[in-house]
Protein backbone atom coordinates (compact mmCIF):
# COMPACT_ATOMS: atom_id res chain seq x y z
CA UNK A 1 0.00 0.00 0.00
CA UNK A 2 1.64 3.33 -0.21
CA UNK A 3 0.57 6.76 0.69
CA UNK A 4 1.10 10.51 -0.12
CA UNK A 5 4.77 11.60 0.93
CA UNK A 6 3.53 15.14 2.29
CA UNK A 7 3.39 15.14 6.33
CA UNK A 8 1.43 18.20 6.88
CA UNK A 9 -1.09 18.47 3.27
CA UNK A 10 -3.20 15.43 2.16
CA UNK A 11 -3.77 16.88 -1.08
CA UNK A 12 -1.22 18.51 -3.76
CA UNK A 13 -1.85 22.13 -4.31
CA UNK A 14 -0.31 23.35 -7.48
CA UNK A 15 2.03 26.21 -7.00
CA UNK A 16 1.21 29.30 -9.76
CA UNK A 17 1.89 32.72 -10.61
CA UNK A 18 -1.54 34.20 -10.62
CA UNK A 19 -1.79 36.89 -12.50
CA UNK A 20 -4.20 39.39 -11.77
CA UNK A 21 -6.38 41.75 -14.21
CA UNK A 22 -5.51 45.87 -13.33
CA UNK A 23 -8.59 47.79 -12.19
CA UNK A 24 -9.27 50.90 -13.38
CA UNK A 25 -11.45 52.48 -11.26
CA UNK A 26 -12.30 56.52 -10.75
CA UNK A 27 -12.45 56.54 -7.09
CA UNK A 28 -9.37 54.89 -4.74
CA UNK A 29 -10.18 51.73 -3.11
CA UNK A 30 -9.75 52.24 0.51
CA UNK A 31 -6.12 50.54 1.61
CA UNK A 32 -6.19 49.70 -2.05
CA UNK A 33 -3.83 51.91 -4.77
CA UNK A 34 -3.99 54.55 -2.27
CA UNK A 35 -1.39 52.58 0.03
CA UNK A 36 0.92 51.80 -2.67
CA UNK A 37 0.62 47.88 -3.06
CA UNK A 38 -1.10 48.45 -6.96
CA UNK A 39 -0.56 44.59 -7.50
CA UNK A 40 -2.61 41.94 -5.43
CA UNK A 41 -1.08 39.22 -4.31
CA UNK A 42 -3.80 36.99 -3.68
CA UNK A 43 -4.52 34.32 -6.21
CA UNK A 44 -7.68 33.47 -8.14
CA UNK A 45 -10.59 31.77 -5.73
CA UNK A 46 -11.27 29.46 -9.14
CA UNK A 47 -9.48 27.28 -11.12
CA UNK A 48 -8.23 28.25 -14.97
CA UNK A 49 -10.40 27.02 -17.98
CA UNK A 50 -7.88 28.06 -19.85
CA UNK A 51 -4.53 26.80 -18.19
CA UNK A 52 -5.35 23.11 -18.03
CA UNK A 53 -4.03 21.16 -14.93
CA UNK A 54 -0.94 19.75 -14.17
CA UNK A 55 -0.26 16.21 -15.59
CA UNK A 56 3.11 15.66 -14.41
CA UNK A 57 1.59 17.25 -10.88
CA UNK A 58 -0.73 14.29 -11.30
CA UNK A 59 1.82 11.56 -12.03
CA UNK A 60 3.95 12.92 -9.27
CA UNK A 61 0.78 12.00 -6.82
CA UNK A 62 0.21 8.79 -8.11
CA UNK A 63 4.08 7.76 -8.32
CA UNK A 64 5.73 9.50 -5.54
CA UNK A 65 4.41 7.65 -2.28
CA UNK A 66 5.28 5.41 0.55
CA UNK A 67 4.30 1.85 1.77
CA UNK A 68 1.50 1.85 4.68
CA UNK A 69 -0.44 -1.02 6.27
CA UNK A 70 -4.08 -1.40 7.22
CA UNK A 71 -3.65 -4.62 9.63
CA UNK A 72 -7.44 -5.29 9.60
CA UNK A 73 -7.63 -5.80 5.53
CA UNK A 74 -7.09 -9.68 4.43
CA UNK A 75 -5.15 -8.22 1.34
CA UNK A 76 -4.39 -5.67 -0.62
CA UNK A 77 -4.45 -6.17 -4.43
CA UNK A 78 -3.27 -3.28 -6.61
CA UNK A 79 -3.15 -1.25 -3.78
CA UNK A 80 -6.81 -1.81 -2.96
CA UNK A 81 -7.27 -2.90 0.38
CA UNK A 82 -9.64 -5.99 0.29
CA UNK A 83 -11.52 -6.52 3.80
CA UNK A 84 -13.86 -10.27 4.35
CA UNK A 85 -16.42 -9.56 6.64
CA UNK A 86 -17.56 -11.77 9.61
CA UNK A 87 -20.75 -11.33 11.30
CA UNK A 88 -21.45 -8.66 11.99
CA UNK A 89 -22.47 -9.16 15.32
CA UNK A 90 -19.22 -10.98 15.63
CA UNK A 91 -17.32 -7.65 16.36
CA UNK A 92 -17.78 -5.59 19.41
CA UNK A 93 -18.11 -1.76 19.00
CA UNK A 94 -14.49 -1.25 19.30
CA UNK A 95 -13.48 -3.53 16.54
CA UNK A 96 -16.17 -1.80 14.21
CA UNK A 97 -14.95 1.37 15.31
CA UNK A 98 -11.41 0.04 14.44
CA UNK A 99 -12.42 -0.66 10.67
CA UNK A 100 -14.33 2.56 10.20
CA UNK A 101 -10.85 4.40 11.13
CA UNK A 102 -9.30 2.14 8.55
CA UNK A 103 -12.02 2.98 5.92
CA UNK A 104 -11.53 6.65 6.86
CA UNK A 105 -7.95 6.84 6.23
CA UNK A 106 -8.22 4.94 2.91
CA UNK A 107 -10.94 7.44 1.32
CA UNK A 108 -9.03 10.42 2.84
CA UNK A 109 -5.31 10.11 2.32
CA UNK A 110 -4.79 6.49 1.26
CA UNK A 111 -6.04 4.76 -2.17
CA UNK A 112 -9.28 5.95 -2.35
CA UNK A 113 -10.62 2.53 -2.23
CA UNK A 114 -11.65 -0.82 -0.37
CA UNK A 115 -13.78 -3.51 -1.41
CA UNK A 116 -15.68 -6.06 1.10
CA UNK A 117 -15.90 -9.28 0.39
CA UNK A 118 -19.00 -10.68 1.50
CA UNK A 119 -20.95 -7.54 2.38
CA UNK A 120 -23.77 -10.11 1.64
CA UNK A 121 -23.98 -13.66 1.83
CA UNK A 122 -27.45 -14.72 1.33
CA UNK A 123 -27.67 -16.30 -2.17
CA UNK A 124 -30.62 -16.63 -2.39
CA UNK A 125 -31.56 -13.02 -1.56
CA UNK A 126 -29.54 -12.03 -3.96
CA UNK A 127 -31.30 -14.25 -6.33
CA UNK A 128 -34.51 -13.21 -5.28
CA UNK A 129 -33.43 -9.30 -6.02
CA UNK A 130 -32.25 -9.69 -8.75
CA UNK A 131 -35.64 -11.38 -10.37
CA UNK A 132 -37.16 -8.09 -9.08
CA UNK A 133 -34.82 -6.27 -11.07
CA UNK A 134 -35.37 -8.43 -14.27
CA UNK A 135 -39.10 -7.27 -13.71
CA UNK A 136 -38.60 -3.78 -13.10
CA UNK A 137 -36.03 -3.63 -16.22
CA UNK A 138 -38.74 -5.66 -18.44
CA UNK A 139 -41.82 -3.17 -17.56
CA UNK A 140 -39.82 -0.04 -18.20
CA UNK A 141 -38.67 -1.63 -21.73
CA UNK A 142 -42.17 -1.71 -22.31
CA UNK A 143 -42.18 2.51 -21.91
CA UNK A 144 -41.46 4.45 -25.43
CA UNK A 145 -38.13 6.41 -25.05
CA UNK A 146 -34.39 5.25 -24.11
CA UNK A 147 -33.17 5.76 -20.67
CA UNK A 148 -29.95 8.16 -20.61
CA UNK A 149 -26.91 6.81 -19.12
CA UNK A 150 -23.61 8.56 -17.25
CA UNK A 151 -20.34 8.72 -19.06
CA UNK A 152 -21.61 5.29 -21.34
CA UNK A 153 -23.50 5.23 -24.20
CA UNK A 154 -27.48 4.63 -24.30
CA UNK A 155 -28.23 1.09 -24.93
CA UNK A 156 -24.52 -0.62 -24.00
CA UNK A 157 -26.34 -1.71 -20.26
CA UNK A 158 -29.47 -1.99 -18.72
CA UNK A 159 -30.17 0.83 -16.06
CA UNK A 160 -32.64 0.88 -13.14
CA UNK A 161 -32.75 4.73 -12.08
CA UNK A 162 -33.50 4.73 -8.30
CA UNK A 163 -33.85 1.13 -7.83
CA UNK A 164 -34.64 1.90 -4.21
CA UNK A 165 -37.66 2.91 -4.20
CA UNK A 166 -38.62 0.43 -7.18
CA UNK A 167 -37.36 -2.39 -5.18
CA UNK A 168 -39.76 -1.47 -2.20
CA UNK A 169 -42.89 -0.85 -4.26
CA UNK A 170 -42.07 -4.16 -6.28
CA UNK A 171 -41.41 -6.43 -3.52
CA UNK A 172 -41.30 -5.01 0.33
CA UNK A 173 -40.30 -8.12 1.84
CA UNK A 174 -36.60 -8.90 -0.09
CA UNK A 175 -36.11 -5.23 0.24
CA UNK A 176 -36.51 -4.29 4.07
CA UNK A 177 -34.03 -7.77 4.29
CA UNK A 178 -31.28 -6.34 1.70
CA UNK A 179 -31.44 -2.93 3.51
CA UNK A 180 -31.25 -3.95 7.00
CA UNK A 181 -27.94 -5.28 5.97
CA UNK A 182 -25.93 -3.47 9.53
CA UNK A 183 -22.71 -2.81 7.41
CA UNK A 184 -24.10 -0.41 5.30
CA UNK A 185 -24.48 2.30 7.49
CA UNK A 186 -21.56 1.39 9.53
CA UNK A 187 -18.93 1.52 5.92
CA UNK A 188 -20.79 5.02 5.13
CA UNK A 189 -21.14 7.14 8.87
CA UNK A 190 -17.17 6.23 8.20
CA UNK A 191 -16.96 9.03 5.88
CA UNK A 192 -20.26 10.72 5.79
CA UNK A 193 -21.27 10.57 10.17
CA UNK A 194 -24.84 9.94 10.53
CA UNK A 195 -28.07 10.60 9.36
CA UNK A 196 -26.89 10.41 5.62
CA UNK A 197 -29.45 9.46 2.98
CA UNK A 198 -28.86 6.16 0.43
CA UNK A 199 -29.66 6.26 -2.77
CA UNK A 200 -29.45 3.53 -5.43
CA UNK A 201 -29.35 2.76 -9.14
CA UNK A 202 -29.13 -0.85 -11.20
CA UNK A 203 -26.20 -1.34 -13.83
CA UNK A 204 -26.42 -4.22 -15.85
CA UNK A 205 -23.77 -4.33 -18.39
CA UNK A 206 -23.69 -6.51 -21.33
CA UNK A 207 -21.21 -8.74 -23.38
CA UNK A 208 -19.05 -6.71 -25.42
CA UNK A 209 -20.21 -2.91 -23.73
CA UNK A 210 -17.66 -0.88 -23.94
CA UNK A 211 -15.88 0.97 -20.63
CA UNK A 212 -16.86 4.32 -19.07
CA UNK A 213 -15.00 7.23 -20.19
CA UNK A 214 -12.84 7.80 -16.68
CA UNK A 215 -14.15 10.43 -14.31
CA UNK A 216 -15.25 11.86 -11.27
CA UNK A 217 -18.72 11.53 -10.00
CA UNK A 218 -21.39 13.29 -8.30
CA UNK A 219 -21.79 16.43 -7.11
CA UNK A 220 -19.04 18.12 -9.41
CA UNK A 221 -18.58 15.60 -11.73
CA UNK A 222 -21.85 16.01 -13.20
CA UNK A 223 -21.04 19.34 -14.15
CA UNK A 224 -19.93 20.69 -17.67
CA UNK A 225 -16.21 22.19 -17.28
CA UNK A 226 -17.40 25.89 -17.26
CA UNK A 227 -20.15 25.30 -14.75
CA UNK A 228 -17.52 23.16 -12.90
CA UNK A 229 -14.85 26.24 -12.67
CA UNK A 230 -17.41 28.57 -10.79
CA UNK A 231 -17.11 26.87 -7.89
CA UNK A 232 -14.38 27.98 -5.72
CA UNK A 233 -11.65 25.73 -5.08
CA UNK A 234 -12.21 24.82 -1.35
CA UNK A 235 -15.79 23.29 -2.75
CA UNK A 236 -13.69 21.97 -5.34
CA UNK A 237 -11.90 19.50 -2.10
CA UNK A 238 -15.13 19.49 -0.42
CA UNK A 239 -17.26 18.03 -2.72
CA UNK A 240 -15.81 15.09 -2.38
CA UNK A 241 -16.99 15.13 1.27
CA UNK A 242 -20.51 14.82 0.54
CA UNK A 243 -20.82 11.63 -1.09
CA UNK A 244 -20.05 8.14 -0.86
CA UNK A 245 -19.56 5.88 -3.76
CA UNK A 246 -20.83 2.07 -3.29
CA UNK A 247 -21.73 -1.20 -5.41
CA UNK A 248 -22.97 -4.17 -4.49
CA UNK A 249 -21.77 -7.33 -7.07
CA UNK A 250 -25.00 -8.81 -7.72
CA UNK A 251 -23.33 -11.09 -10.37
CA UNK A 252 -19.60 -13.01 -10.28
CA UNK A 253 -17.13 -9.80 -11.39
CA UNK A 254 -14.21 -11.65 -13.10
CA UNK A 255 -11.15 -9.12 -14.70
CA UNK A 256 -12.99 -9.83 -18.29
CA UNK A 257 -16.23 -8.98 -17.47
CA UNK A 258 -15.01 -5.25 -16.75
CA UNK A 259 -14.84 -4.55 -12.76
CA UNK A 260 -14.77 -0.91 -12.20
CA UNK A 261 -11.31 0.73 -13.60
CA UNK A 262 -9.86 2.58 -10.91
CA UNK A 263 -7.00 5.18 -9.84
CA UNK A 264 -5.68 5.19 -6.75
CA UNK A 265 -4.78 8.13 -4.53
CA UNK A 266 -6.17 10.12 -7.47
CA UNK A 267 -9.21 11.92 -5.25
CA UNK A 268 -6.41 13.57 -3.51
CA UNK A 269 -5.46 15.90 -6.99
CA UNK A 270 -6.72 19.23 -5.92
CA UNK A 271 -7.96 20.38 -9.27
CA UNK A 272 -8.96 16.47 -10.27
CA UNK A 273 -12.64 17.93 -11.39
CA UNK A 274 -11.18 20.14 -13.76
CA UNK A 275 -8.54 17.46 -14.61
CA UNK A 276 -10.35 14.13 -15.77
CA UNK A 277 -12.16 15.33 -19.22
CA UNK A 278 -8.50 16.79 -20.29
CA UNK A 279 -7.53 13.82 -23.33
CA UNK A 280 -3.97 13.47 -21.39
CA UNK A 281 -5.33 12.78 -18.15
CA UNK A 282 -7.82 10.52 -19.55
CA UNK A 283 -5.00 8.83 -21.77
CA UNK A 284 -2.65 8.54 -18.52
CA UNK A 285 -5.75 6.63 -16.73
CA UNK A 286 -5.93 4.10 -19.69
CA UNK A 287 -2.78 3.30 -18.83
CA UNK A 288 -2.28 3.28 -15.03
CA UNK A 289 -5.75 1.92 -13.79
CA UNK A 290 -6.25 -1.34 -11.90
CA UNK A 291 -9.25 -3.64 -11.17
CA UNK A 292 -10.18 -6.11 -8.74
CA UNK A 293 -12.57 -8.84 -9.07
CA UNK A 294 -15.90 -9.24 -7.23
CA UNK A 295 -17.66 -12.44 -6.06
CA UNK A 296 -21.27 -11.90 -6.09
CA UNK A 297 -22.12 -10.51 -3.01
CA UNK A 298 -19.63 -8.61 -2.16
CA UNK A 299 -19.10 -4.49 -2.77
CA UNK A 300 -16.74 -2.14 -3.62
CA UNK A 301 -16.78 1.90 -1.71
CA UNK A 302 -14.81 4.54 -2.83
CA UNK A 303 -14.62 8.44 -2.92
CA UNK A 304 -16.32 9.90 -5.13
CA UNK A 305 -13.54 11.63 -6.24
CA UNK A 306 -11.05 9.18 -7.43
CA UNK A 307 -11.05 8.54 -10.93
CA UNK A 308 -12.85 5.77 -11.76
CA UNK A 309 -14.91 3.91 -15.18
CA UNK A 310 -16.93 0.86 -15.36
CA UNK A 311 -14.71 -1.52 -17.66
CA UNK A 312 -15.39 -2.79 -20.94
CA UNK A 313 -17.30 -6.40 -20.59
CA UNK A 314 -15.00 -8.76 -22.48
CA UNK A 315 -16.65 -12.08 -21.20
CA UNK A 316 -18.91 -14.11 -23.97
CA UNK A 317 -22.20 -14.58 -21.64
CA UNK A 318 -21.49 -12.63 -18.59
CA UNK A 319 -24.32 -9.85 -17.49
CA UNK A 320 -21.88 -7.64 -15.08
CA UNK A 321 -24.79 -6.66 -12.43
CA UNK A 322 -24.52 -3.87 -9.79
CA UNK A 323 -26.51 -2.14 -7.74
CA UNK A 324 -25.06 1.30 -7.48
CA UNK A 325 -25.15 2.61 -3.80
CA UNK A 326 -24.57 6.88 -3.70
CA UNK A 327 -24.86 7.84 -0.23
CA UNK A 328 -25.02 11.48 0.76
CA UNK A 329 -23.99 12.98 3.66
CA UNK A 330 -26.59 15.01 5.77
CA UNK A 331 -25.61 17.99 5.14
CA UNK A 332 -25.95 17.25 0.92
CA UNK A 333 -28.12 17.30 -1.78
CA UNK A 334 -28.93 13.74 -2.72
CA UNK A 335 -28.74 12.78 -6.83
CA UNK A 336 -32.39 11.30 -6.54
CA UNK A 337 -35.69 12.27 -4.86
CA UNK A 338 -36.58 9.36 -2.64
CA UNK A 339 -40.44 9.27 -1.34
CA UNK A 340 -40.08 7.85 2.42
CA UNK A 341 -43.68 7.79 2.96
CA UNK A 342 -44.85 4.83 0.41
CA UNK A 343 -41.85 3.16 1.28
CA UNK A 344 -42.85 2.83 5.19
CA UNK A 345 -46.06 2.65 4.14
CA UNK A 346 -45.24 -1.16 2.65
CA UNK A 347 -42.60 -2.22 5.11
CA UNK A 348 -44.41 -1.06 8.12
CA UNK A 349 -45.89 -4.50 8.84
CA UNK A 350 -42.56 -6.37 8.17
CA UNK A 351 -40.44 -3.71 10.47
CA UNK A 352 -42.81 -4.14 13.41
CA UNK A 353 -42.12 -8.31 12.89
CA UNK A 354 -38.43 -7.81 12.66
CA UNK A 355 -38.46 -5.43 15.84
CA UNK A 356 -40.76 -7.95 17.98
CA UNK A 357 -38.38 -10.84 17.50
CA UNK A 358 -35.44 -9.25 17.37
CA UNK A 359 -36.24 -5.66 19.49
CA UNK A 360 -33.98 -2.38 18.95
CA UNK A 361 -31.48 -4.78 16.76
CA UNK A 362 -28.42 -3.40 14.46
CA UNK A 363 -30.46 -5.19 11.42
CA UNK A 364 -33.42 -2.75 12.96
CA UNK A 365 -31.70 0.36 13.37
CA UNK A 366 -29.99 -0.34 10.10
CA UNK A 367 -32.84 -0.52 7.88
CA UNK A 368 -34.59 2.71 9.91
CA UNK A 369 -31.60 4.53 8.99
CA UNK A 370 -31.26 3.49 5.44
CA UNK A 371 -34.77 4.55 4.68
CA UNK A 372 -36.43 7.54 6.67
CA UNK A 373 -34.72 10.38 7.03
CA UNK A 374 -32.63 11.51 9.66
CA UNK A 375 -32.12 14.85 9.27
CA UNK A 376 -34.58 16.97 10.25
CA UNK A 377 -33.85 19.93 8.27
CA UNK A 378 -35.52 22.38 6.22
CA UNK A 379 -38.60 22.43 8.36
CA UNK A 380 -40.58 24.93 10.01
CA UNK A 381 -39.35 25.73 13.39
CA UNK A 382 -42.59 27.88 14.00
CA UNK A 383 -44.64 24.85 14.39
CA UNK A 384 -41.77 22.39 15.25
CA UNK A 385 -40.32 23.89 17.96
CA UNK A 386 -37.45 21.88 18.77
CA UNK A 387 -38.02 20.33 21.96
CA UNK A 388 -34.18 18.74 23.09
CA UNK A 389 -31.30 20.31 23.75
CA UNK A 390 -30.15 19.29 20.55
CA UNK A 391 -31.92 22.17 18.95
CA UNK A 392 -33.42 20.18 16.38
CA UNK A 393 -36.98 18.60 16.08
CA UNK A 394 -37.37 14.95 14.97
CA UNK A 395 -36.93 13.73 12.33
CA UNK A 396 -38.79 10.66 10.62
CA UNK A 397 -35.92 8.24 12.09
CA UNK A 398 -37.03 9.17 15.44
CA UNK A 399 -41.08 8.76 14.58
CA UNK A 400 -40.05 5.58 12.80
CA UNK A 401 -38.13 4.36 15.93
CA UNK A 402 -41.39 6.06 18.50
CA UNK A 403 -43.85 4.10 16.32
CA UNK A 404 -41.81 0.75 16.96
CA UNK A 405 -41.44 1.06 20.86
CA UNK A 406 -45.30 2.24 21.18
CA UNK A 407 -46.20 -0.69 18.77
CA UNK A 408 -48.65 1.78 16.62
CA UNK A 409 -50.21 1.01 13.69
CA UNK A 410 -49.68 1.18 10.26
CA UNK A 411 -52.42 3.36 10.50
CA UNK A 412 -50.84 5.55 13.13
CA UNK A 413 -47.31 5.85 11.61
CA UNK A 414 -48.85 7.26 8.50
CA UNK A 415 -50.96 9.89 10.10
CA UNK A 416 -47.88 10.92 12.37
CA UNK A 417 -45.97 11.26 9.29
CA UNK A 418 -47.92 13.34 7.33
CA UNK A 419 -48.57 15.50 10.30
CA UNK A 420 -44.67 16.03 10.64
CA UNK A 421 -44.81 16.47 6.46
CA UNK A 422 -47.66 19.12 6.72
CA UNK A 423 -45.93 20.95 9.88
CA UNK A 424 -42.34 21.13 8.30
CA UNK A 425 -43.86 22.66 5.10
CA UNK A 426 -43.19 26.59 4.65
Amino acid sequence: MRQNNSKKNVYHYRSEKVKMPTLVIDTPILNGHTNGHAKSSIPSRTFSTINPPSLSDFKKLINETQPIHYPLANTIISNVPIYQLPSYSSLDPDQLSALQDEWYHILLSGPGVFATKGLYKDAALLDCVNTVFRTIVAEEKQIAGQKGDHFASSGANDRIWNSFSKHCLQNSTSFLEYYSNPWLPLISSAWLGPHHRLTAQVNIVKPGAAAQISHRDYHLGFQDNESCAKFPKALQVASQFLTLQGAVAHSDMPVESGPTRLLPFSQMFEEGYMAYRVPEFQEYFLEQYVSVALGKGDGLFFNPALFHAAGQNDSKDIQRSANLLQISSAFSKPMEMIDTYPLIEKTWDGLVEMYAKDGMSEGVKAFVGNVAEGYPFPTNLDRRVPKTAGMAPASEQDLVIKGLEKEWSRATILRELRKMRTDSAA
